[in-house]
């Protein structure tokens, strides 16, 4: 496995992408004691090139780490954020890849990447009962995190009206406090 620059790692995606590539950061920060750098990149993709985003993530690294999906309610639409670790294990060298991809909310649906990464399956579940995104062909479609009497339709991270609104209840004794 060759260990590429960041830079050189954002001009590959631009490359394999070409126009479903939709823009790119690169930032350092110091960690630990000894002050360390370490190198997060962002990348933007169109959906239709999400899987192969990952496919070509696998190729930088055989067996790259997903640690999780993050999601947010942007109004009219939901972002995914797939948070990916590569070059770990190499002194130094490992990165933090953010891929991320914006779905319209009227059409909440995104690829399985288990026949990649198998253990995203936990994460893909995740996403699709809090944030009611699709995972299309995702091997297992059961609740991971909500009890199966939930209601249907309703997904606790979204802030639109599918979200858990008329659920909600003050706790006793924080009557009288703000949330903001």
């Amino acid at each position: 496995m060759k260990i590429l620059s960041p830079e050189k790692i954002v001009e590959s995606f631009k490359t394999c992408l070409g126009s479903d590539f939709i823009d790119s950061s690169i930032y350092q920060r110091e960690v630990a004691v000894k002050k360390n750098l370490f190198t997060s990149i962002w990348i933007r993709v169109k959906r239709e090139a999400f899987k192969k985003s990952v496919e070509h993530i696998c190729k930088l690294q055989e067996y790259p780490h997903l640690s999780v999906i993050s999601s947010s309610d942007l109004g009219d639409s939901v972002e995914l954020i797939y948070h990916f670790t590569i070059y770990y294990g190499h002194h130094l060298k490992a990165l933090s890849v953010g891929l991320g991809v914006t779905l319209p909310k009227n059409d909440l649906k995104i690829p399985t990447i288990t026949d990649l990464i198998p253990g995203a399956i936990f994460t893909e579940r995740e996403t699709q009962e809090m944030m009611g995104v699709e995972v299309v062909n995702i091997p297992d479609n059961r609740r991971l995190f909500l009890p199966e009497d939930f209601p249907e339709g309703v997904y606790p991270w979204r802030k639109d009206e599918k979200g858990p609104h008329g659920m909600l209840r003050v706790l006793p004794g924080r009557e009288g406090i703000k949330n903001e």
